[in-house]
Parts: structure tokens; C-alpha cells; sequence
């Protein structure tokens, strides 16, 4: 399928209106629309809260009457039922759009190619796949939720250029700086979810809320400890504020009585949590995006897992010494065979820190097998 220039450039402005989004539309996808005559955009917007209109409702109010013999450029298909909002083919439909031009189907499973027929069987024009990686990209949390049936986990951490992340005796305020600590405000915002395991709440007793200098809007994401015997419970500052918190705990704990909290049991295999189980748990709760802030014995636990998606590593101009503790523990890998390999995504500079984004790769012994 041949797209033009205008078409590329359209759908590229559709993505970042999409993008605008991404800390209020959850558990919906990031979703933008450009409507456009000749090459000249006559209405646009974007998905901004859920339960809110469609990305394609806003571009069409904003079009009016020039939405007739228009394209529409959207990043992913139209809906075709009806959830919170009408269907988005409809209105489409409706306003006599010619050409419905969209990055990427729609997995889920009330949608999934039905918002495509629905407006071929108007007599519109659809193609789709333009900037397909691009959406995919944007919408991976949803993506993964709807797709794998857990969300996209994300692990937090922070590190000395010698690769420690807390001295022996758990101090680890601070090893990044400002700058960093602002960033990781706005991974947090477009989380679903901040997940902890015990031993952060006890030893850091951590808020895990999102403090955004901007005033931009969002979500409060759902606070969830891994606390197999309930033993955190004294420690209340993951209860404090508005955002909601979640403790997941083992089959046959001891709930506390007189005491408000959300929980849910978890499986638990041994003294360990099945982290696959958690994260579908998850899944079925809404959450597209889980970002991990704990320390290297959670953080190891869903990387041997084959679990982790993507890694966000924070490096400070410091050294901590070979007693501080690692980034990830309990790997055991003996071999060079053995080694887990990551792919960089990007690489900022924030003050004097130093940013990267990795995604693990297959394990070296798994691809040489």
C-alpha cells in the first residue's frame, strides 16, 4: 500500500496529538485524528480521559461541515461498540468522511477489524499500517495488556557508574539527581501501576505517588506491594493520599482486622511470588503499564522471569564500592553464555546524570541453542 508525503506527515502530526494523553486515557489507548481536505487539516484531536469522546469526536466537532469528502487520519482503528461513547465508525460515517486512514488495527477483541468493515460497508475508503511501528510504539502498554494478557513492565532503577544502587546498609537517598528525580515523575504519570515488594516499604517506608512540577493532569496509578505475610502494614506512607493502594499477599496470610485495605491474594510459590500471575492479575484490573520501584531482589526476580520489557536506568557521576549492593541479584549466571543482553532505546542527558532506556534481548544461551 503507497502513502504519500502528506499522509506520512498527517499521521506523524495524528501520534503526537495521540501522545497528549498518555497520563489520562488509561486503561484506553492514546489515540489522536487529524482530519484533513487537499493536505490542509480542517479539525484534529485526541483521546483525553477515559470515558471521555474518542480522538475522532473532537477532530470531527472541530471539522464541522468540512469533515464531507475529508480523510481521516487516526492512530488507531475507529471503534465500532458501544463502551462509554458511541462508536467512532458511525460517527465517521455520518459526517460523510471519504477516506479513513489509520496507523494500526485494533486488537481488542470488540473491535479488532469490525470498525474497518463497518466503514467499507459505508463506502469508505480504508487503509491501514501507515506508521504501524510508530502506534505500536506509543499504545505498547494497552498492547501488551490486550495482546499478552499482562501489561508492559518497566523497571526503575538508579545506579553509581560502578553499578551499585544502595550503600550495604540500605541508604540510598540520594545517587540521582534532581533532574532525574523530576523525570521519573512523568514515567510514573503514564503508569498504570508502581509496584514495591516488602522490602522497599520496610526499609524506605516510600511514598510512590507522582509530584508533577508542570500542573499537568493525570491519573493517580495504583500503588501495589508484594507483601507475602502482610508484615508492611505499620508502615503508612504507600497508604497516605489519594492514589489507591493494592496489597497483594500469599493465599493463607492473616488479614488484619479493624484495618481498611485493599487486597488480593496472589499465588506463591516457595517464599516467592509467581510474578507472572501478579502481573495478569494486573492485567485483569485495567492496568496497561507497570513500573517497578524496588530493590535488586524484586528487580532480579522479573528479569530471570523473562518478564521485564524495558529497563529505565538512571547513572549518577558517583561511586558507592564494591559492599554496595547490585542492580539486579540472584541471576546466577556462571557462564558468558548465561548473560542477559539489552538493547538500547534512547539515551538522555538529565543535569549530570545520565538516562538510558534498554529492552532485553533474548538470552545469549536461548539464541545459541
Amino acid at each position: 500500500m503507497s502513502f504519500s508525503a502528506a499522509d506520512h506527515a498527517l499521521m506523524a502530526r495524528a501520534l503526537r496529538l495521540a501522545e497528549r494523553g498518555a497520563y489520562t486515557t488509561r486503561p484506553n489507548p492514546m489515540v489522536g485524528c487529524v482530519i484533513a481536505r487537499d493536505g490542509a487539516v480542517v479539525g484534529e484531536g485526541w483521546h483525553q480521559r477515559q470515558g471521555g469522546p474518542h480522538a475522532e469526536v473532537f477532530a470531527l466537532r472541530e471539522a464541522g461541515a468540512a469533515a464531507r469528502g475529508a480523510t481521516a487520519y487516526v492512530t488507531l482503528e475507529p471503534c465500532a461498540h458501544h463502551g462509554s461513547t458511541p462508536p467512532c465508525a458511525d460517527a465517521l460515517v455520518e459526517a460523510g468522511v471519504a477516506r479513513v486512514v489509520a496507523a494500526m488495527r485494533d486488537p481488542f477483541p470488540q473491535v479488532d477489524g469490525a470498525g474497518f468493515e463497518r466503514l467499507r460497508a459505508a463506502g469508505i475508503v480504508v487503509e491501514h499500517g501507515l506508521l504501524e511501528a510508530q502506534a505500536r510504539e506509543l499504545n505498547r502498554g494497552f498492547l501488551s495488556r490486550v495482546e499478552r494478557g499482562r501489561p508492559w513492565l518497566r523497571v526503575k532503577l538508579a545506579m553509581s557508574l560502578d553499578g551499585r544502587t544502595a550503600l550495604a546498609n540500605g541508604e540510598s537517598k540520594w545517587i540521582s539527581g534532581e533532574a532525574s528525580r523530576r523525570d521519573v515523575q512523568r514515567w510514573r504519570a503514564r503508569s498504570g501501576a508502581l509496584l514495591t515488594g516488602a522490602g522497599t516499604v520496610l526499609a524506605d517506608d516510600p511514598h510512590l505517588t507522582v509530584r508533577l512540577d508542570d500542573g499537568s493532569a493525570f491519573v493517580p496509578p495504583l500503588r501495589v506491594v508484594l507483601d507475602a505475610g502482610l508484615a508492611t502494614l505499620a508502615r503508612g506512607h504507600v497508604r497516605e493520599g489519594s492514589a489507591p493502594t493494592l496489597y497483594l499477599h500469599a493465599p493463607d496470610a492473616k488479614l488484619p482486622h479493624g484495618l481498611a485495605i485493599e487486597h488480593a491474594p496472589a499465588p506463591v510459590h516457595g517464599t516467592r511470588f509467581d510474578l507472572d500471575a501478579v502481573l495478569r492479575l494486573l492485567a485483569a484490573r485495567g492496568i496497561n503499564e507497570v513500573q517497578v520501584e524496588a530493590g535488586a531482589t524484586l528487580a532480579g526476580a522479573f528479569l530471570a522471569a523473562g518478564l521485564v520489557d524495558e529497563v529505565l536506568l538512571y547513572i549518577a557521576p558517583v561511586l558507592l564500592g564494591d559492599t554496595a549492593r547490585p542492580l539486579f541479584a540472584g541471576l546466577s549466571i556462571a557462564h558468558m553464555a548465561q548473560r542477559f543482553q539489552l538493547q538500547p532505546v534512547d539515551c538522555t542527558l538529565l543535569g549530570e546524570d545520565l538516562r538510558l532506556r534498554l529492552r532485553p534481548l533474548a538470552r545469549a544461551a536461548a539464541a545459541a541453542a
